[in-house]
Order: C-alpha cells, then structure tokens, then sequence
C-alpha cells in the first residue's frame, strides 16, 4: 500500500510536476526560505541585523563626529539636535561612540565565533565519528570546561592573558567551544552508520573524504542555529569583560566599556549608559529572533504538508 501511494505522490517522470498539484516540487531550500519568512519576528531580526551591520560598515560615514575627540566644555550635555544621544563625562558624543561601538561589537561576536566553531566542529566530528578512548577523552575535556560558568572560565582566560580586546575575544571563543563539539558529536553520531557513508567506506574513501563529503554536510543545520544565537551570546560576554575592565580598555568605543564609564552617572546623566545599553539588548534581540528562527526553519517536527 506504502509503495502504491509513493507510486502517485511521486512526480511525473516527464514533467517533474507534482501530480496532485500539478506544480513544479518545493526544493528543500525553498522550503526552508518559506518557512522561515513566515516568522516575522525572525524577518524583524534580519531587518535590525541589516541595519547594524550597515551602520557597522559605514561608521566614519554615518558618526557625526569623531568617538574619542573629547570636549570637555560640552561634558554630560543632555540629549539634544546637536548630540542625539547627548555626551559623556569627557565631552565625547555618545551617538557616534555607539556607532564605532557596533563594528567593534560585531567583530567581536564574529571572531569568537569563528574560533570556537572551527575548533569545536573539530573535536566533535573526532569524537563522533571514531568514537572509543578519543571521544571518551575529548567529551570529558569538554565537560570538564561546561563544569565552569561560562562567564568565570573567560574571567579567568583574560587574567592569565592580560586585559584587552583580542584577549577577551580569545576567551570568549574558548569558553563556547563545549557547546559546539556536543553538538557535532551528537550529529555526527547519528550519521556515521548511514547507508551512504558505509558505502563510502566499501568503496574505500579516506576518512577526511567521508567526513567532509557525508558527515558534515549533515551537521550544517544545528550549526547554523548554533552560530546564530553564540553571536549574541559573545556580544553579551564581551560587553561583560568590558564592563568589568577586562575587554576593550579606554578610550576604545565598546558598548560594555561605555556602561561600565557611565555606571556612577546613572543618577545625573542616565543618557551615557542608557543608549549603549539599549544598543547591546537590541543586537542580542535580533541574533535571538533570527536563531529562533532558524531553529523553527530547519526544524522536521514542525513541518506540515
């Protein structure tokens, strides 16, 4: 009976239509760009994201004045036509320090990523796929870093490395690699003794080759959530080293760093860490919306025909 119906579900031989619509089949990709269009929250989080990366790559263009250029006659100025956003403590104007603060913040997310993503894919897909004493020894190394919170364990990186930005962007990095190697492991668990894959191996391909032609191509898709909401995780983590005086030093525009100066004004000038406060929830807000997002897309349990 199964195969009968697959036999009249199946698209016509000829034209490729699908019989009972008669419409060309949805490709996998297709499916997936429709299914994640139809989460406007996760749309409204592309549309900020393409805004802070615009505002990111066109900083000089778009600042108004120079972020560390200090003023000190038109120090802790309110909000007005002449400074949106008001000034700090030094005179400098917080708009176009919370400008030059979103390239910083993003290569920050971008780069801690990269590092625990490309070391992390490694040693879940070591464990996953030869599994025995190297996944026994890698999966307790990572477990013995997830037993640290996350915040303390990169505290204590950036101590032993020295404050500053790219210490604190190393540390971050380090502190997310656990995340991703479980989630490749897991992945590469499920794989590994599929069909195709032990066709691969009857035909003798190279482990490299088996890995990377059957293996991880069947891991991009919790990877892809996974880089999505880590990218707003380290913007956080990197705007807490900052505020604690372990990240980006002074005079560098970073939004942790910017809250950290203005704390003890909160009462008499509540402008100077306001807005890069609001800029922080509002990066973490549209990487959110965006990984949820994804996460609903690529997820199978959620799809309806």
């Amino acid at each position: 009976m199964s195969a009968y119906v697959s036999d009249i579900l199946a698209p016509d031989p000829v034209s490729g239509n699908d019989p009972v619509s008669g419409n060309k089949p949805m490709g996998w990709n297709t499916l997936l760009w429709n299914r994640f269009r139809s989460n406007r929250l996760a749309l409204a989080g592309v549309c900020l994201m393409g805004v802070f990366l615009l505002i990111a790559l066109f900083a000089p263009w778009v600042a108004p004045y120079d972020p560390i250029e200090q003023h000190l006659y038109e120090r802790l100025s309110p909000p007005s036509v002449e400074h949106p956003f008001g000034t700090d403590d030094f005179g400098r104007d917080i708009l176009s320090r919370v400008i030059y603060g979103t390239r910083i913040s993003l290569r920050i997310g971008i780069v801690a990523v990269l590092i625990a993503l490309s070391v992390g894919m490694a040693i879940g897909l070591a464990a996953g796929f030869y599994g025995g004493v190297t996944d026994q020894v890698l999966m307790r190394l990572m477990d013995l870093m997830l037993a640290f919170p996350s915040i303390l364990l990169a505290i204590g990186i950036v101590a032993v490395l020295g404050p500053g930005l790219e210490n604190a962007m190393l540390a971050i990095g380090v502190v997310a690699i656990p995340q991703y190697a479980r989630i490749i492991r897991a992945s590469t668990l499920s794989v590994r003794e599929a069909d195709y894959v032990q066709a691969l191996r009857a035909l003798g391909a190279s482990d490299v080759r088996i890995i990377w032609t059957a293996i991880l191509p069947n891991c991009l898709a919790p990877l892809i959530v996974q880089t999505t909401l880590s990218l707003a995780t380290a913007i956080l983590d990197a705007a807490g080293l900052s505020f604690l005086g372990l990240g980006a030093q002074p005079p560098t525009p970073e939004w942790g760093a910017m809250i950290s100066g203005g704390r003890e004004l909160i009462l008499s000038a509540p402008w100077v860490m306001t807005f890069p406060g609001l800029a922080i929830f509002v990066t973490v807000l549209a990487f959110n919306l965006m990984g949820d997002g994804l996460r609903d897309a690529f997820d199978p349990k959620t799809i309806t025909f």
